[in-house]
This record gives structure tokens, C-alpha cells and sequence, in this order.
């Protein structure tokens, strides 16, 4: 009997879409491989830990399948934020920090992140797989849309989230710029030509 194996992405359909137009949301809480670093998009740093993380994904898979619980890894996905007070668009892309994150099916366990690590370690002599964490993530209530076009046009599907906020009296507590869920790393995250922007954990204004 053939397995059957495990679509994240159709498992958390609301997760991984968005509309054009902005929308409220509840996403669920999830489990992650995430690591973080700074510099542009496709950047050296940015490249070899994207190599990293896929390293460990890939790996926790294998393991998972010899259990009999195969699944399809993940889309990559990457955060972006900066630190300071000028709107990120301002800042040099050298200066753009990010998380990279692979999510996990519910029943993958620490345990099986740390066995997955060392066989990586062992095969590969990867030591910056121990930067990779294993990590809870719940956004809660969300303000979301998806983006389409250049990274310099991405204010203007920002400033439709805002008004949406405004009329339904909503108040984001951060904001985060979501690259293509691909399935590899490619243009499409570097170019931001389909991005999802999310607000993080909006509240009711008092």
C-alpha cells in the first residue's frame, strides 16, 4: 500500500494564501525550523543559511518517512524587518534583517529536530545547522494581502491594510514582510514580485 504523504500546504490553506485585496484572518499556532540573519536578500550569509535550514528540513523528512509519516517539505518562507525608525523601504538592503523559516507537520517533535542535526553534522560536517531552532509560532488575528509586483510598490498594498485597520478599528502591533511561499529559493523572494504582508496580532482599539 502506497503511504500517503502530508501537504502543508493544502493542510493550512489559509496559512499559505492571500488575496489581493486586504482581508482579516486568524492563523493558527504552527511548528518551525527558523534561523535568522542580516544582510540583502540572496546575499552570501542569506544563501549559505537558507542552505542550512533546507539541510535539517530535508532531514527531519527522511526520518519521518522511514517512520511511516512522510510529508512534503514546506515552502521556504523569510521574514524581513529593520532597526530603525525609517520606514524599511528607506533602509539600504544590506541593513535588512530576517528570519527564514520551513514549518513542520504537529507531530514532529524536539526530539526528532535533534536527531535529524547531528545526522546532518555527521554527513555533511555542517556546523551552522546548530544555529537552526526549533520553534512555536502563533500570529493570532491578522490584517494580510498579497502583494504583487516590486519591493518599492509594497507601501501601496500596505496603505490598503491600513485602512482596513482604521475602519474596523483595528491596531497592528508590527508588521511582516512575508517573501514568496516557494517551493526552492529564487527570484521571486529577491525580486519580491508575490509577497504576502502581514500585520502581527492585531487588537481592538480602546
Amino acid at each position: 500500500m502506497k503511504q500517503t504523504k502530508l501537504d502543508l500546504t493544502k493542510e493550512y490553506k489559509t496559512y499559505y494564501t492571500a488575496k489581493t485585496v486586504p482581508e482579516i484572518v486568524e492563523i493558527e499556532e504552527g511548528k518551525f525550523l527558523t534561523i535568522e540573519g542580516k544582510g540583502a536578500p540572496g546575499g552570501e550569509e542569506f544563501q549559505t543559511k537558507v542552505g542550512a535550514l533546507y539541510s535539517l528540513a530535508y532531514s527531519v523528512k527522511m526520518l519521518m518517512k522511514k517512520q511511516g509519516k512522510d510529508f512534503t517539505v514546506a515552502k521556504l518562507e523569510s521574514l524581513w524587518w529593520v532597526d530603525s525608525d525609517k520606514p524599511w523601504y528607506e533602509v539600504p538592503r544590506e541593513d535588512w534583517r530576517w528570519k527564514l523559516l520551513i514549518r513542520q507537520p504537529d507531530f514532529i517533535a524536539s526530539e526528532i529536530i535533534e536527531k535529524a542535526r547531528q545526522e546532518v553534522i555527521k554527513k555533511k560536517k555542517l556546523e551552522l545547522v546548530n544555529e537552526v531552532k526549533f520553534e512555536k509560532m502563533k500570529e493570532g488575528k491578522c490584517v494580510q494581502i498579497l502583494h504583487i509586483g516590486p519591493y518599492s510598490t509594497e507601501p501601496e498594498s500596505i496603505a490598503k491594510m491600513e485602512k482596513l485597520m482604521e475602519e474596523k478599528n483595528l491596531v497592528k502591533n508590527g508588521l511582516q514582510i512575508r517573501s514568496e511561499r516557494c517551493p526552492k529559493f529564487g527570484s521571486a523572494a529577491i525580486t519580491g514580485t508575490k509577497n504576502i504582508v502581514r500585520s502581527e496580532k492585531c487588537t481592538i482599539n480602546m
